[in-house]
This record gives structure tokens, sequence and C-alpha cells, in this order.
């Protein structure tokens, strides 16, 4: 008698800038029995990015690409994927936008968490722009990756409340706490 083995976990490959600390939360989510995927690789822009060490910390192969040719960088990394089987991609901190053709390539299978409550402030310095803006509520969105900016359909979204003692820093301890449940969670959405 053989072992029972579960549902296939789909291959994933996570993009990283910097700390990696939603890449090591979606890594522990993806060892649990009921997570649908497995993270295959890790794909960085920049070789400083911390969030690297995780690779090595769990066994997880890692490439770094540096993007000043969008076009080559995008085509090896497609071509890694394509021999990776890699079938979803979650962009955690990634600091570059991917190309229209890039994304045609994984429609519907490129996901991306972004510290607002979208469509609220796109792009950088989210919890800055909150707090300027004396705003009750702030809090992350996850959400399909499209051509536009931060504009993809949104999966899940958690919102949490401003006090009047928060500044930006303080703000984005604690959006980022939510992060790290929201992401998980959006993934099970997604595959339920």
């Amino acid at each position: 008698m053989g072992k029972l083995i579960g549902p296939k976990k789909i291959k994933t490959a996570i993009f990283i800038s910097g700390k990696g600390s939603n890449l090591k939360n979606i890594i522990k989510f993806s060892k649990n029995k009921n997570s649908p995927i497995t993270v295959d690789l890790i794909i960085s822009n920049t070789p400083k990015a911390k969030g690297l060490r995780f690779a090595n910390q769990f066994g997880i192969r890692k490439k770094i690409f540096n993007f000043k040719n969008l076009k080559e960088s995008e085509k090896k990394i497609l071509s890694l994927l394509k021999n990776r089987n890699i079938k979803f991609i979650a962009l955690a901190g990634f600091m570059k936008i991917l190309s229209k053709n890039f994304i045609k390539n994984f429609k519907g299978k490129i996901i991306n968490i972004h510290p607002s409550l979208l469509p609220k402030y796109k792009g950088l310095n989210t919890h800055h722009k909150a707090i300027k803006n004396k705003d009750k509520f702030a809090g992350c969105t996850v959400h399909y990756v499209t051509a536009k900016l931060d504009s993809g359909k949104k999966i899940l979204q958690k919102k949490i409340k401003i006090t009047s003692k928060d500044n930006a820093i303080s703000l984005a301890k604690k959006v980022l706490k939510e992060e790290h449940k929201l992401y998980p969670a959006a993934i099970m959405k997604i595959f339920s």
C-alpha cells in the first residue's frame, strides 16, 4: 500500500524586491496540508532583497533578474516559469511593473497585495497619504494583476482603523500584520 497523496498543489512563484515578510508567510502557509499551492520558485529583481534568505532557509530555488532590459528579463522569466511548470504567481513587495505581454502570458494567474484600500492610493507611500489626508481607515487589498497599476479585480480587502496616535510607520506595521492574514485567505478563496 502506497502513501495516500492529497490533491496536487499548484506550483507557484513568488516575486519579491525587499524584506520578504509576506513571502515567508506564504511559504509557511503553503506547507499546510489544506493549502492549494506549493512555493516552487522565488524571483527577485535585486540581489540585495533580504527576502532571498528564505529561499535558502526553506530550500526553495531562487533566481535574480536585474530588469535592466525588461523584455529580455521577462523572456527569461517566462521560459523559466514554463520549464518549472509554474501555474500561479504571487507578487509580494515586488517593485517592478510587469509588461502587458508578460501579464497576458499569465492571464488571471498573477496576484498582488497592496497596502491600501484600493482603488484608493495606488502606487507608493500609501500610509503617508492616508495619514496626510486624515483618513479614518487604512488597510490592504489582494487583487489580480492587470496592465494598469494596482487596478485589477479585488479578491479580498481588509480595513483597519487609523487612530490619532498613528503615523506612517505605526500604520505600516498594523497593515502588514493584516497582510499576513489576508494573502493566504485570498489564495484559499481563489482555489476553493
